[in-house]
């Protein structure tokens, strides 16, 4: 591994933000899935979550769509919705679920500098009952439009740049959020070491 690759490596890690998350509920495209991979890249995202409760597991994601996020990433897979949250209430204090309700929140409401799990749902049916009575609570994204849904890929990307933007201005970019330990892991699965890097 040459020194200019080992030092964007190091320094995509050091932004990389262990409290944002994204969690895909049922979501049938794999190419959808892997344009959300390649969102939560490009916004420092490490950890996703695969809920399947309705359907098989997913083999294979669309790799073009991802443009190779895939083996960036850290993918967490579950088909149990309870397993699945206990999991995320180890390392997120708020989940949210996309849903058009009277109790929704604006995206714009969330304070993304606090620590957020965001659950994007099927794309016909959205986010399952349990899944959302599991949740802290909802959350929509403004529209102005007739048609009140975006594709997931662009729901999914709207919010975490707004994330994003919450938290370049929080200044999280500027200093390392994962551990040492999680650190040290990622860079051995990535193919180099501190004495490398």
């Amino acid at each position: 591994m040459t020194s200019e690759r080992s030092e964007k490596l190091l320094r995509v890690l050091q932004q990389r933000q262990s409290n944002l998350t994204v969690v895909m509920e049922n979501v049938q495209d794999p190419h959808n899935i892997s344009a959300v991979m390649r969102t939560c890249d490009a916004v420092g995202i490490q950890d996703i979550y695969i809920l399947n409760t309705k359907i098989p597991r997913h083999k294979k994601f669309g790799t073009k769509s991802s443009s190779s996020a895939l083996k960036w990433l850290t993918i967490h897979q579950f088909d149990n919705a309870i397993a699945c949250f206990e999991a995320l209430r180890k390392n997120y204090a708020t989940i949210l679920t996309t849903h058009l309700s009277t109790d929704a929140v604006s995206l714009y409401e969330i304070d993304f500098t606090k620590s957020v799990a965001l659950v994007f749902g099927n794309e016909h049916e959205g986010v399952s009952d349990e899944v959302r009575n599991l949740a802290d609570g909802n959350f929509i994204i403004p529209q102005m439009g007739i048609i009140q849904s975006l594709n997931i890929s662009v729901a999914c990307a709207v919010s975490i740049y707004e994330a994003y933007r919450q938290k370049n201005n929080a200044g999280h970019y500027q200093q390392i959020s994962l551990s040492k330990e999680r650190m040290d892991g990622l860079m051995n699965e990535w193919g180099f070491n501190n004495e490398e890097s």
